[in-house]
């Protein structure tokens, strides 16, 4: 199951098609098509271990979402096995069909719960033939939003990745893997990247920027890569978070979405509800479509952290409108908590999709679907 089928580059002009089987590996297939002047739309910090089909199944959105959008977008057909043996071929190329229900869209993102993907055909954008990244420091997460929103308005179309980490991050990458802070220490960090066709005009933009927002005081400090050696160097600090964190402790991973103005305060928040009860409490995430990825560490698994934690996150997160899941699935753990995010109305839909499906609830049993569905 890890093979790719086809890749076509001519019946669209300015993107591929790839088909392949979803077993393969994210970054060996992100190494097939870049041979062909093509990229992958979804870049994760786990391209080295996770599958494509993984990656649909969950929906994961990754660091270029705010570029390429969500694999609902990119995904143009899956072949899928159901529960009662029959394969499901909606394996299409076409980038419009509206002949009936999208029934692709029922798999993506369902976690293998009313489908096993077999085999996915993705579109892949044309290969950026200039890239930058600059690594900057805020002084406040106010600063950062306002860098933000003046990002959006002047590297528009060249922005591919708009990423932050809280100084916390930064010392735990910087105590466990020993990776070195490229610029002066702030208590923000912001990660962009810009991906164009050509780099005087790409450069020029990001000077423009950059010159914008450090005399305007929002930037305290900065570094920019052009080179491909230090962009992965600047873009291994944001990536190797995950790694970092498994260094500190047992850690309390949660992946939520929420308004931009009130994503950091979830972390503000947490530090102050936990007091000294845990050893770190972090953020960094996806400024660019208002993902934060808030972890928590101890020692070891701590029952009582683990109750002040739960439900206090789902429902900090439920009173400001937001998603407990944003990119990575409800799974076994959340599944109960689905109701901070979802109507009855829409969980009795889900549970309904899933008896037609899968009666006997042999796919991936006891996950997304709370116990009791009300």
């Amino acid at each position: 199951m890890n093979q790719v089928l086809t890749f076509d580059s001519i019946l669209v002009i300015f993107t591929g098609i790839l088909t392949c089987q979803a077993g393969c590996v994210l970054e060996s297939l992100s190494q097939y098509v870049e041979e062909r002047d093509f990229i992958m739309p979804l870049d994760l910090g786990a391209k080295g271990s996770c599958h494509i089909g993984g990656n649909v199944s969950t929906n994961a959105g990754g660091l270029r979402l705010l570029r390429y959008g969500s694999l609902r977008g990119t995904v143009l057909g899956l072949e899928v096995v159901l529960a009662d043996g029959r394969v499901l071929d909606c394996l299409a190329k076409l980038r419009k069909d509206n002949t009936g229900y999208d029934m692709k869209q029922l798999f993506i993102g369902s976690e293998g719960t009313l489908g096993v993907v077999t085999a996915v055909s993705i579109l892949c954008p044309r290969k950026p033939k200039s890239v930058n990244v600059a690594f900057l420091g805020c002084s406040s997460f106010q600063n950062l939003l306002e860098t933000f929103q003046i990002c959006r308005g002047m590297l528009g179309e060249i922005l591919s990745a708009f990423e932050f980490l809280d100084a916390s991050c930064m010392s735990l990458v910087e105590k466990h893997l020993k990776l070195t802070n490229p610029i002066a220490e702030s208590p923000y960090y912001i990660v962009i990247e810009t991906a164009g066709s050509n780099a005087v005009h790409d450069e020029e933009k990001l000077h423009d920027f950059l010159e914008k927002v450090m005399a305007s005081s929002l930037v305290a400090d900065g570094t920019v890569a052009t080179e491909e050696a230090k962009i992965k160097a600047l873009w291994s600090i944001r990536e190797r978070i995950t790694e970092a964190l498994r260094h500190d402790g047992y850690t309390y991973k949660y992946d939520v979405s929420l308004p931009l103005e009130k994503i950091y305060d979830l972390v503000t928040d947490m530090r102050e509800h936990l007091g000294n009860q845990a050893k770190n409490v972090v953020g960094y995430g996806h400024v660019g479509d208002g993902n934060l990825h808030l972890n928590v560490t101890s020692p070891s698994k701590d029952e009582a952290l683990l109750a002040a934690i739960e439900p206090y996150v789902y429902e900090w997160t439920w009173k400001w409108r937001g998603s407990i899941s944003a990119e990575h699935g409800l799974g076994l753990k959340k599944r109960n908590y689905i109701y901070y995010s979802k109507s009855q109305e829409a969980v009795r839909l889900m549970r309904d999709f899933k008896a037609m499906l899968d009666p006997k609830g042999i796919l991936n049993p006891y996950k997304t679907l709370p116990d009791n569905v009300r």
